[in-house]
């Protein structure tokens, strides 16, 4: 069984539907969990800490150990706050959920930049702001295990969600190369891409769905990826007790003559540069950047 006994995580956003299902597992497994919630509107309005009390009080309920937080992960000095209260209460940090969001769903002709910022304040920013804050903790520590939350909206787009879309593809690409630096250090760095029944998707889904997309079902996913064996730099998508990873790849391509190139030639050979029945993986742009040299010094042949 899968335990984290003397480990400390804190889970944002875990006054409710997915982050409530991590931070009660984890402190069912062993853990002492920071309970962050903002328990502002979904749309990112004030509120109140009582969320994350609520789910503290059914840890403790249960026999575990907790502490609520109602910070906002899009404030700086929150976020420092928050975890300086988990440093005075439990001396470490070993796991970071970047759980919190808000929604602000328009037709990207009437969203604002009011829209965007809020969105990305929350989702890229707050996983930004959180993981900077517990960043020299895991590194002095030589380990850490950080998830991020992205979303098939932004893995693969969803109408009327571009501000949302970005941020969630944003994650991503901060997961990609916190793996890189935070290797040496024993920090993995996973991302989850989670389809549930929250209150952020209640009026999207139908109630048939909404029945079999119980966020607990989620839940067992990332839990895996903040364990101590979790892989690193993956995007796991989870929905209704199904898992699969995504990820981001490159056809093969084709190597085009530098002396009868232009836009003519690009044409000529879309079919082939476009052709997906071979993907490539990259685990840095310095490995694609070597691969483009490769192959327009024909030193690798494509196959």
């Amino acid at each position: 069984m899968i335990r984290f006994d003397g480990r400390v995580a804190i889970v944002t956003g875990a006054g409710g539907g997915l982050g409530r299902t991590y931070a009660l597992e984890l402190a069912k497994r062993g853990a002492k969990v920071v309970v962050n919630d903002y328990g502002g509107s979904l749309a990112g309005g004030a509120g109140t800490s009582e969320a994350a009390e609520r789910v503290v009080a059914e840890i403790v309920a249960a026999g575990g150990e907790a502490k609520a937080n109602g910070a906002s992960v899009s404030d700086p000095a929150g976020v420092d706050a928050l975890v300086r209260d988990a440093m005075e209460a439990y001396g470490r940090v070993d796991i970071l959920i970047n759980n919190a969001g808000i929604l602000r769903d328009k037709t990207f002709a009437k969203m604002s930049f009011d829209d965007v910022r809020a969105v990305l304040d929350v989702h890229l920013y707050g996983s930004f702001l959180c993981t900077k804050a517990v960043w020299p903790i895991m590194q002095q520590r030589g380990y850490g295990r950080v998830v991020m939350t992205s979303s098939g909206s932004g893995l693969f787009g969803n109408f009327g969600q571009a501000n949302y879309a970005a941020a969630k593809l944003g994650v991503v690409g901060l997961m990609n190369t916190l793996e890189l630096e935070g290797a040496k250090y024993d920090i993995r760095i996973n991302t989850i891409a989670p389809s549930a029944a929250t209150r952020m998707t209640e009026a999207l889904m139908p109630p048939d769905m909404l029945a079999r997309f119980d966020p607990a079902l989620v839940m067992p996913g990332v839990l895996f990826l903040v364990s101590e064996d979790a892989p690193t730099g993956v995007v796991l998508a989870a929905a209704a007790g199904v898992f699969c990873t995504a990820r981001i790849a490159q056809t093969v391509g084709v190597a085009l003559d530098p002396a009868t190139l232009d836009v003519d030639a690009v044409a000529a050979h879309w079919s082939a540069i476009a052709d997906e029945s071979k993907l490539l993986d990259f685990d840095s742009v310095g490995r694609q950047t070597q691969y483009f040299y490769e192959r327009a010094t024909d030193n690798v042949p494509a196959k």
